[in-house]
């Protein structure tokens, strides 16, 4: 095949792919999800494989890891926001409409009422479009396991198809642009994934013995922060430490609260799961995967607390490859450069020791 002809067929797969993307819009997403569980899958089938079980066989058991792995995501998200759904509103609505703080001898009386009301109607519309949308939510599940599978079915025909037009000076920019992406997904499915079992593990008797009503559902909502980089838990263990001291009065709770949750809920977690997972995460600071985080969460949905970060991992890693080749290059030229003056300076030894020869020569 000429590299003209592979040119044409790569773009005609891309325009394909752009019109396929723009008529299957209401499931981009779950494509999208699907893409991404199946890459981080990528090893797991290819270690069932070399253990000899044949490609259907390890395609359908790391299928069967990828659906237990979401349902063990997404059930507790499901579980907290409608099935004890009764549970958070009692515990929103048993927050006082006007809270006074007292501090340095003076008070504030701060309004919570709107915001009280804000947030038992957000809970209330999730409970109901989950219901609403129950059955199409249960088409796109099972989309999202048909594509898993048959893309892991499929995944050495595909990459192979996805390189071949990429001419060989050029395809270690892709495979460092591969390896990128699939520590980012690592980091993101795997790493926090075993971060937020901790916190639930952690969280549910510590809220047990603090004393709380609920404390699985605090925990889980603990857990499900974890998701959300640099701040995580803090976005629960913080206000429930202000509330029992602004609001019950109980100081020595707040402390509690505040101290033990920060050290073992939002902050345990990371310092023992991290250091033992981290050898093959993203190596990409906390402040852009919270920039990559927020930005695809705003623009994209869902699906954009994964494709955010990713595509912020994807452009650091295309930037640090642009600076080493730009270094190489002024390094290569700096060489040279010394090269050309060393000859030169080996050039001008000779002539001055072939002239002074010419003149011991001629004096004798």
């Amino acid at each position: 095949m000429t590299r003209n002809r592979k040119y044409v067929l790569a773009g005609v797969v891309v325009a394909i792919g752009v019109l396929t993307g723009a008529i299957l819009l209401e499931v981009l997403g779950t494509v999208l999800f699907a893409l991404t569980v199946a890459y981080v899958l990528l090893p797991v089938h290819g270690w069932l494989t070399r253990r000899g079980l044949s490609e259907w066989t390890a395609a359908v058991a790391a299928t069967l890891v990828g659906f237990l792995g979401s349902v063990a995501v997404f059930s507790p998200i499901v579980y907290t926001l409608y099935v004890r759904r009764e549970e958070l509103i009692a515990a929103l609505e048993a927050v006082p409409e006007t809270v006074t703080v007292e501090f340095a001898g003076g008070s504030a009386t701060v309004e919570s009422a709107e915001v009280q009301a804000w947030a038992v109607d957000q809970v209330q519309a999730i409970a109901v479009s989950f219901a609403t949308a129950a059955p199409e939510l249960a088409v796109k599940f099972a989309l999202f396991v048909l594509l898993l599978f048959g893309i892991l079915l499929k995944a050495e025909e595909a990459i192979r198809a996805a390189v071949a037009p990429v001419p060989h000076e050029y395809r270690d920019v892709v495979y460092a642009l591969g390896l990128r992406i699939r520590e980012t997904l690592y980091a993101i499915y795997v790493l926090q994934l075993a971060t937020s079992v901790v916190t639930l593990l952690v969280g549910y008797p510590l809220f047990w013995l603090l004393g709380y009503e609920a404390p699985f559902t605090l925990a889980l909502i603990a857990a499900i922060l974890q998701f959300v980089p640099i701040i995580g838990p803090s976005l629960l263990v913080v206000p429930l430490a202000l509330y029992e001291i602004a609001v019950v009065g109980d100081v020595l709770g707040g402390v509690l609260v505040g101290v033990l949750g920060v050290l073992l809920v939002a902050w345990g977690p990371d310092v023992t799961v991290r250091p033992r997972l981290a050898r093959r995460s993203a190596r990409l600071p906390g402040s852009l995967y919270f920039v990559g985080f927020t930005g695809g969460l705003f623009t994209l949905g869902a699906i954009g607390i994964v494709v955010g970060p990713l595509i912020v991992a994807v452009f650091v890693e295309a930037v640090t490859l642009l600076a080493d080749e730009v270094n190489d290059r002024e390094i290569e030229v700096v060489e040279a450069e010394v090269d050309r003056l060393e000859e030169l300076r080996e050039a001008d030894a000779e002539s001055e020791v072939g002239g002074g020869a010419t003149e011991d020569s001629t004096a004798s």
